[in-house]
C-alpha cells in the first residue's frame, strides 16, 4: 500500500432520543500500524445493528459505551493485509469488531472466526450465518424451545433475527406467526414458510393477532416491545416462554420515563399467575453453542431449508443515514455496507 487512508466514522455527540448526523463524524486518517499480536485488516463488509443505537449511550449495559471520539462500534468481515500473530497469515478473511472504517488494526487473539473456505457470500457471517442467525438459534434453543404443535409468536419477523426464528421454528414443529412492518414484509414472511403473516401497522393489528392464535401463545420471541408486545400479552398461555432479544421500539428513550400508566405490576403479577418465563439474554451467554450452530446452520442453508435476505447499503459514508433507517424499521432484510 502506498500512503494509504483510513475512512472511519466517529462517536461525535451522545444522542438524547433519536440520533441524527450531528451524533456522527467522518474522518480520515493514516492507515494504523499492527502492533506484536495484532493484525491489519482491509475490512469488506461492515454490519449495522440495533445493539449499537445502545452504545452510543453512557449508562449501564452489557457491554461498555462507545467513547466519545472513537470509532463506532461494529462487526466487520474483513481481509488481513499484515500479520504479527502467528495465527494468521495475509489474505485471510476472518470475522472482528473492525468498527466503522475501512481498516482496521484488531488483537490476533480477539478474532474467533475464519471464513477460509467459506462457500456462502462473505456478508451472510455478519447475518444468518453470523450473530443475527445465532442469536435466533441460542434463543430458541435455550429459552424459547418450542415444541411441535405449539404456537410461535415473532416480532420484526422479517429481520435477520426474527425471519431465522420463525424458519428454525416451523422445522421444530411449531405454528409460526409472523409480525413485521408493512405489506412487503409481510407477504415475504409468508414466502419463508411462516403460517401466518401480520402487518402490525394495520388498524386492526391487535384483533389480527387475536384471530390468527385461537388457543394462546406459547412462545414469544421478543425483538420490539411497544404495542407489538401490548397486543401479545394477553394473548400468552400458562408456561408461555418469553425470551427477550430486543425492545428496538424502545431504544431512543433509554433513560426517559415513557408516558402512559404503569403495567409492570400487572404484568408482574401475569408472570406468577401463569408461571410465565421471561429471560433477557444477549447471543454470547450460549457461545459454546456456536460449533453446533455452524454446523446445523451451514447445512440448513445448504439444502434451502432456511432462507435469507440481506439490505446491501454501498459505502461507509452512508452507513449513519442508513442505521437511521434500521432503527426505525426502514430496511428489509440483513441490513449490511459493502466498504469496498
Amino acid at each position: 500500500m502506498s500512503n494509504p487512508i483510513n475512512t472511519r466514522i466517529v462517536l461525535a455527540a451522545r444522542p438524547s432520543g433519536e440520533p441524527d448526523a450531528s451524533h456522527f463524524r467522518l474522518e480520515r486518517l493514516p492507515v494504523p500500524a499492527p502492533g506484536p499480536g495484532q493484525v491489519l485488516l482491509r475490512n469488506r463488509y461492515l454490519s449495522l445493528d440495533p445493539y449499537m443505537r445502545g452504545r452510543m449511550d453512557a449508562g449501564r449495559s452489557y457491554s461498555p459505551p462507545v467513547a466519545i471520539d472513537d470509532v463506532m462500534e461494529g462487526r466487520t468481515v474483513g481481509e488481513v493485509l499484515e500479520s504479527r500473530h502467528p495465527g494468521f497469515a495475509v489474505g485471510d478473511q476472518v470475522v472482528a469488531t473492525g468498527g466503522w472504517q475501512t481498516f482496521a488494526v484488531v488483537d490476533g487473539d480477539a478474532i474467533t472466526r475464519r471464513l477460509d473456505g467459506m462457500t456462502l457470500p462473505l456478508s451472510t457471517a455478519l447475518g444468518v450465518y453470523g450473530m443475527p442467525g445465532f442469536t435466533a438459534y441460542a434463543g430458541l434453543h435455550e429459552i424459547g424451545k418450542p415444541q411441535p404443535g405449539e404456537t410461535l409468536v415473532v416480532a420484526a419477523a422479517s429481520g435477520p433475527v426474527g425471519a431465522t426464528v420463525g424458519q428454525i421454528a416451523k422445522m421444530r414443529g411449531a405454528r409460526t406467526v409472523g409480525i413485521a412492518g408493512g405489506e412487503a414484509k409481510r407477504q415475504y414472511l409468508e414466502t419463508i414458510g411462516f403460517d401466518v403473516a401480520l402487518d402490525h401497522r394495520a388498524d386492526d393489528f391487535s384483533e389480527q393477532l387475536r384471530t390468527a392464535v385461537p388457543g394462546g401463545i406459547d412462545v414469544y420471541f421478543e425483538n420490539v416491545g411497544g404495542k407489538v408486545f401490548d397486543a401479545v400479552v394477553p394473548l400468552l398461555n400458562d408456561f408461555a416462554r418469553i425470551p427477550v432479544c430486543g425492545t428496538i421500539a424502545t431504544y431512543n428513550a433509554r433513560g426517559q420515563v415513557l408516558p402512559g400508566p404503569d403495567r409492570l405490576p400487572g404484568f408482574f403479577s401475569q408472570i406468577l399467575r401463569q408461571r410465565l418465563s421471561v429471560r433477557g439474554f444477549i447471543q454470547r451467554d450460549f457461545i459454546d453453542l456456536f460449533p453446533r450452530f455452524l454446523e446445523e446452520m451451514g447445512q440448513w442453508l445448504a439444502d434451502g431449508r432456511i432462507q435469507y435476505r440481506e439490505d446491501i447499503v454501498e459505502g461507509l459514508e452512508n452507513a449513519p443515514e442508513a442505521f437511521f433507517g434500521l432503527l426505525k424499521g426502514r430496511n428489509f432484510g440483513k441490513l449490511v455496507v459493502k466498504l469496498e
